[in-house]
Order: structure tokens, then C-alpha cells, then sequence
């Protein structure tokens, strides 16, 4: 990151104002709401946000977007800090519920740790990371299965806990979105989550990774992914009853 990017913090009276305005109250919103969520993000402490990341909308970069928000660069007092914004067209009527999934990963040490929520905002640690799948793909050379093996073991292990706690991330299938990796390599996006239905994060996560996704074709590459069948037949075993053996059969029939 360029020295010229770590000043680029706004004040947040200056996000009424276009193109700012765009985000903030994204897709659309009147001065009034933008006014009011600017009066949210002073009562979460957040002052400032820059306008950087991988992700384009408009002419400005954003960390992600998603069907629920939109995650900018914030600094409350000195500590940068992840920053979700609902969108004015979001499906979900607050971040009441996601705010208090998170907390309930972040009591068995998983996803980025709560630092506040609101109705419109979820404010979270930053974590300077990647996304899973362009961390694998730029994987090259010695020692590149054992990193890769700590990493796949490391998101396994985070989703048997939360298995066991019982709650239900709800869109590991697509995991390509969900795990940064990075100096914490962690689960994120707990919006779509449930304490109501059934867990399946360790049998989401690992066909996400190993069975017919893009991921796995990256995966195989690099070390030799037993056979598909193998691997439904651990997850089957493990379905059924979810003990730490039945996990452990997973790990070591992925060579983990």
C-alpha cells in the first residue's frame, strides 16, 4: 500500500457529498438519509474512511460488495477498522442479525473481530488479507503444499467450531468469497447465518475446496486431491454425527 493511499482518509461530513454520497447510500438515498447515517457512523466512533480495495463502483474502490453492503476502509480513532454499509435496497431491515452472528463465531475465536454495530453500519476489525482463491492460485514452488495444507486445516478447524457451537455460516459452497488469508486467515460475511438449521460448515467448506469447484482445480495442482467418492464418504460419516473423530477421518483422508 502507497504511502499516498494510507492518507487518503475522509472525513465522514464529507461522504454527503458526491461521489461519496454513492456509496454511503448506495444505490440511492436522500440528503436526509444520508445525514442520518453520517450521524451513525460518529456514534460507532468511526471519523474517517478511505476509498480503497479491490472492488470498483463508479469511480471509487471499495474492500467488497455484497447483495447485503458494501465494506469501505474506516478509522476509529487511530485503528483501521472494516466498515459494512447497508445498502438502501438490501433485503435485510438492520445489521442487528449479523452483528450478533459474528459475535457468536468471535466467542469461539472465528471471523473478524465486532468492534460496534448500528441499524446501517457493522464495524469490524481489519484484516489485511486476500481472498482464498488468488492466495492459491499465486501459490508456486517448495513448501507450497505445506502452506497450502495449514491454511485448508486452519478453515477446517474453524468451521468444525463452529459445527459444534451450531451455528450455520450458510454460504461456504461458494467459499471463494468467504476466506481471507492473510497474517489471520479467518471466515467472512456472516450475513447469511443461522443458529436455526441445520451445520454443515466443515461439509460446505470442504466441497468447496476439493469437489468440482474452481478452487479445486488450483488444489489439485498442487498436491494430489484423493478420490471425490473418498471424500463424500468422510463427509457422510461425519454428517451423521459430528464428533471430533468423524472430523478427524475428514482431515486425513484430505491428507491434513
Amino acid at each position: 500500500m502507497s504511502q499516498l493511499m494510507k492518507q487518503s482518509f475522509l472525513p465522514i461530513s464529507k461522504l454527503s457529498n458526491k461521489p461519496y454520497s454513492n456509496i454511503l447510500g448506495f444505490p440511492r438515498a436522500s440528503q436526509r438519509q444520508l445525514q442520518s447515517r453520517i450521524k451513525e457512523l460518529s456514534k460507532l466512533k468511526i471519523k474517517r474512511i478511505a476509498f480503497e480495495g479491490n472492488t470498483l463502483i463508479g469511480k471509487l474502490n471499495v474492500l467488497g460488495k455484497g447483495y447485503v453492503g458494501i465494506v469501505v476502509l474506516g478509522k476509529m480513532q487511530d485503528k483501521k477498522a472494516a466498515v459494512k454499509i447497508r445498502r438502501t435496497d438490501s433485503p435485510r431491515d438492520g445489521m442487528k442479525d449479523e452483528a450478533e452472528f459474528l459475535k457468536i463465531a468471535n466467542d469461539v475465536k472465528v471471523g473478524p473481530k465486532l468492534m460496534g454495530s448500528s441499524k446501517n453500519f457493522l464495524v469490524m476489525e481489519y484484516l489485511n488479507g486476500i481472498r482464498i482463491v488468488d492466495w492459491i492460485k499465486e501459490l508456486k514452488g517448495k513448501g507450497s503444499t505445506s502452506k497450502l495444507k495449514l491454511i485448508a486445516r486452519k478453515i477446517l478447524e474453524d468451521c468444525y467450531k463452529l459445527d459444534q457451537i451450531g451455528l450455520d455460516h450458510g454460504e461456504l459452497s461458494s467459499i471463494t468469497k468467504h476466506v481471507i488469508v492473510g497474517k489471520k486467515t479467518t471466515l467472512l460475511d456472516f450475513e447469511s447465518s443461522s443458529t436455526d438449521r441445520r451445520v454443515s460448515n466443515v461439509t460446505s467448506a470442504t466441497q468447496g475446496l476439493y469437489i468440482g469447484s474452481g478452487i479445486s482445480k488450483y488444489i489439485k495442482r498442487i498436491y494430489k486431491i484423493p478420490p471425490k467418492q473418498k471424500i463424500i464418504d468422510a463427509l457422510r460419516a461425519y454428517k451423521k454425527e459430528q464428533t471430533r473423530e468423524s472430523f478427524d477421518k475428514v482431515l486425513s483422508v484430505l491428507k491434513l
